[in-house]
């Protein structure tokens, strides 16, 4: 494959699909990396090492050597055995679930330029078997669950592999399907969608052919908003990010004053058009720090010593000399139960289910505005929502 890197990869296909020439600009910045993406490589090798495990023939032997090995680097956490078990476990599920044994493939390279332009992306696994076409991604991240529904990179990895397994599939495979597994986050670890051959097939010919045309030659329009700028390498420095959010400072002046109170669809709209802002915000106090610390000049601002707070230098040290002066040491700690999601590591997940179901509960969350696309069901006002939201009234 061309490169390490693909301009126009399935991992940035939501941002360069949105906002085209943002992939061209995005090339003199440098790749960087961080603490929880070395974490996710990590893991992913350790997903891929099990997967081949199960997949392909590998001794016992050799797969112990190779797992002992990754847990010996400073990356690995006891938690990603957990997670990538249950990577594995859905894997094996798809399989149980066709008619006959199907073709799986781990961490395979696959190219789709006949739509993109060098456009290639490794899919985490590739499953076929009867008339479905699956792809199966892992993501080890425990921020904001991933949906699989229309997601562009997962379509792209889907129409790679369908592109590469064409040749021998072609007129038997009629489904995709593809899911996302992610242990870590907070709500189901499993996400899948799934949608015709023919809807992926046009989709890749209307959306991402003239797209990925436009991107790879540095032309179309800018297009910012909150999902295409969250990952941009270039979204801090912007211009025509700085513009779109920039103009939310003179976008009430259109709004008539009478009556004197907005209205919900009015609501709506200003909560739409300014969804990049607070992150846009942020982004560039971080920018601007970092210029500052390194002898830049930003008009009207300095980086400044924060606040902080005492600590010991040692603190069995100083514990000892306060108990060597008489006090009681039980004094000095405060005794506090441990999470539930530590007891269930400490247990497991089937003597956790057995001894403690029963007094397990999972009271609904706190209400979150999020845009109508979201496909969880709408909530209305509860008592408990009303707890959350109470608001003093006068009489």
């Amino acid at each position: 494959m061309p490169g390490k890197h693909s301009l126009l990869g399935p991992s940035g296909a939501s941002r360069w699909l949105l906002c085209p020439p943002s992939a061209r600009l995005g090339e003199s910045v440098p790749e960087t990396t961080s603490s929880y993406a070395e974490a996710g490589i990590h893991a992913h090798k350790i997903a891929e090492l099990k997967l081949l495990k199960y997949s392909t023939p590998m001794g016992p032997r050799s797969y112990t050597t190779a797992l002992n090995k990754l847990k010996k680097d400073p990356l690995y956490k006891e938690d990603m055995d957990k997670s990538t078990d249950i990577y594995l476990e859905h894997i094996k599920a798809v399989a149980m679930s066709f008619s006959a044994t199907p073709f799986i493939s781990a961490e395979k390279e696959v190219s789709f330029t006949e739509y993109v332009p060098e456009g290639w992306g490794t899919a985490d696994c590739i499953i076929i078997g009867d008339n479905i076409l699956q792809v199966i991604d892992y993501k080890n991240g425990s921020g904001v669950p991933v949906s699989a529904e229309d997601n562009p990179q997962m379509m792209l990895y889907a129409l790679g592999a369908y592109l590469m397994y064409k040749p021998i599939y072609e007129g038997i495979v009629d489904t995709v399907r593809m899911s996302i597994v992610q242990p870590n986050t907070s709500g189901d670890p499993v996400d899948t969608w799934e949608c015709s051959l023919g809807h992926l097939l046009t989709w890749a010919e209307v959306t991402v052919k003239p797209a990925a045309k436009l991107a790879f030659d540095g032309q179309g329009d800018f297009n910012p908003g909150e999902k295409q700028c969250r990952f941009c390498k270039v979204s801090k420095t912007c211009r025509k990010r700085a513009e779109y959010n920039l103009q939310t400072e003179g976008f009430m002046q259109p709004i008539q004053m009478i009556p004197p109170l907005i209205s919900d669809e009015e609501v709506g709209d200003i909560l739409k058009r300014t969804r990049d802002l607070a992150g846009y915000v942020k982004q560039l106090e971080a920018y601007a720090l970092k210029r500052s610390l390194e002898g830049g000049d930003i008009p009207g601002f300095k980086a400044v010593e924060g606040r902080s707070n005492r600590t010991f230098s040692d603190i069995d040290a100083a514990f000892k000399a306060v108990t060597s002066s008489g006090y009681d040491e039980a004094l000095l700690y405060t005794r506090s139960p441990i999470t539930l999601t530590a007891v269930e590591a400490l247990l497991g997940k089937k003597d956790f289910s057995s001894i403690l179901g029963d007094y397990i509960i999972k009271p609904p969350g706190k209400p979150t505005l999020v845009e109508a696309s979201d496909k969880r069901p709408p909530v209305t006002t509860t008592t408990a929502a009303a707890d959350d939201f109470a608001t003093s009234v006068e009489e």
